[in-house]
């Protein structure tokens, strides 16, 4: 989602996040517990804040706050909602305002009851439709609000030109609406009597498909389903519209074909999915074990020891060790109450939350030539704090293995990163990140290595955070024009990137 006012722009630091959407349809079942445990599992995703939007049939209640999930909602806040369908949203924290208004489901007072919009990814165009819409600068919180009110406005205009369920409402508000976003959405919504899922032409983020014996589910990733009893059933295509009704489910392609092109986000494979999360029919965790044995074989190193970065560099540490000979073992302990330092809000709280966050293990460090695996370093704030304090612990040396390529240009499609300026690989040698960081040596996995270790190199990524090939044009603003198109890139040579 994001800031209309600060749009995305080399140097700029705008608001960029990945959240977490869910929607659910049970006849005659109450679904907000469900809602919660779905919400649960995709935590990781959106640590700022959680709601969720319910559904009677006749009324839809929206009850949103800042928080962890459970910090949102309790059993008493569950009871209070009834009702049969429903979606919710977990959000990204950011480097940008963190403030109830921005917190989701978006509600809108259109048709019988109103209708609900839950968003993961950015939009690209945010500027240019809240221009069409002629909407004052403030006046939208975020792109997600911007496509809330072109809903809204598309509410009552007419039947749209489909061949078959020409319907309308909010399904036909969006069949006319969805060709006009640019970027990344993966969105659920819902009024008093459907759930509908949407998913870019690109499915920069993704969302799946999950059935009940009596009802439906969608979600960001399939451990949602898990944990409500849903079965997998299907990841919902790129520029596909899914509506989901007593009538059961069907489908619509609303987007033209020629736009169709699957670019799911690599990093979801890299670091933001659940390591049980299946992608492109792929278990998440056996790709990242796939990372770290590709990368044993391009940058060895003679070492006493393997460890993992918690959590997500563990599976590839694992990979390293067994393809390496070398033993695995625990360095660094993660307090699991901490948040993800690569999302805190500033600068200066990154910092201190490194040492929140990670506590080394003096008996399994001291003397010991170390190998830490992680899967990826943006800041690299991070990275230094943690080097020193195994140095602190006595580590005779730190080898550092990046399970990914070098993060060397900003995302535009719904993750928070710095302006390139401050990603750490940018502009800079291999030998200038090591002494920065200030390690023994540094490799990183080479970009064709990542794609293979992923079990599906052909499916369809989008890699622009490591190539600077963005599949759809992104907005630069100079002075106060807003202009469309790519980044101009700058050729960065990165001297042995796949080896120190």
């Amino acid at each position: 989602m994001e800031d209309p006012e600060n749009l995305s722009q080399p140097g700029d630091g705008s608001l960029k996040e990945a959240c977490g959407v869910f929607g659910i349809f049970v006849p005659g079942r109450k679904v907000s517990s469900l809602v919660y445990d779905g919400l649960y599992a995709l935590q990781h995703r959106g640590q700022e804040s959680a709601g969720m939007a319910v559904s009677d049939g006749e009324a839809v209640t929206v009850y949103k706050d800042m928080g962890l999930v459970p910090n949102v909602f309790d059993e008493r806040t569950l009871t209070a909602l009834p009702g049969d369908l429903a979606i919710g949203h977990t959000r990204y924290s950011t480097t940008g305002a963190s403030t109830w208004r921005n917190a989701q489901p978006i509600f809108r007072s259109m048709g019988q009851a109103g209708f609900a919009l839950g968003h993961n990814g950015n939009l690209t165009n945010t500027a240019q439709l809240s221009e069409d819409l002629g909407m004052l600068p403030g006046l939208a919180a975020s792109d997600s609000d911007v496509i809330g009110e072109l809903i809204a406005r598309n509410y009552h205009q007419g039947q749209p030109t489909v061949p078959t369920h020409a319907e309308e409402g909010l399904v036909g508000s969006l069949l006319r609406v969805l060709p006009r976003l640019s970027g990344a959405f993966s969105l659920v919504l819902m009024d008093e009597q459907r759930v509908i899922g949407v998913r870019d032409p690109n499915g920069f983020r993704p969302l799946c498909l999950g059935s009940l014996d009596d009802g439906w589910v969608l979600a960001s990733e399939s451990p949602a389903l898990d944990v409500v009893g849903a079965s997998f059933n299907r990841e919902v295509d790129p520029g596909e519209m899914v509506v989901i009704d007593s009538s059961g489910v069907r489908s619509y392609r609303p987007f033209p074909a020629s736009s169709v092109d699957p670019r799911l986000c690599i990093f979801e494979f890299v670091y933001f999915a659940r390591p049980d999360a299946r992608l492109y029919g792929v278990e998440v965790h056996g790709a990242r074990r796939r990372m770290g044995a590709l990368l044993a074989e391009v940058a060895p190193v003679e070492a006493d020891v393997v460890m993992g970065v918690p959590d997500s560099g563990v599976p590839a540490a694992e990979g390293y060790a067994r393809a390496s000979g070398i033993p695995y073992g625990q360095g660094l302990v993660k307090n699991r109450y901490i948040g993800r330092t690569f999302i805190s809000p500033d600068q200066t709280q990154r910092e201190r939350s490194v040492r929140r966050k990670l506590n080394p293990l003096r008996e399994a460090i001291e003397g010991k030539r170390l190998i830490v695996v992680d899967d990826s370093i943006v800041r690299g704030t991070t990275t230094a704090a943690m080097v020193a304090m195994l140095r602190e612990a006595g580590a005779a040396e730190v080898h550092l293995r990046v399970s990914s390529p070098p993060y060397v240009w900003p995302c535009h499609y719904g993750i928070d990163t710095p302006d390139r300026e401050h990603l750490l690989a940018a502009g800079r040698s291999l030998e200038e990140i090591r002494e920065l960081l200030g390690a023994d040596s540094v490799a990183y996995l080479g970009l064709e290595a990542l794609m293979e270790a992923t079990g599906a190199p052909k499916a369809g990524f989008c890699n622009a955070c490591l190539t600077g090939d963005y599949p759809v044009a992104v907005p630069l603003k100079i002075g106060k024009t807003v202009l469309e198109g790519t980044l101009a890139k700058r050729s960065v040579p990165l001297a042995g990137a796949s080896a120190p």
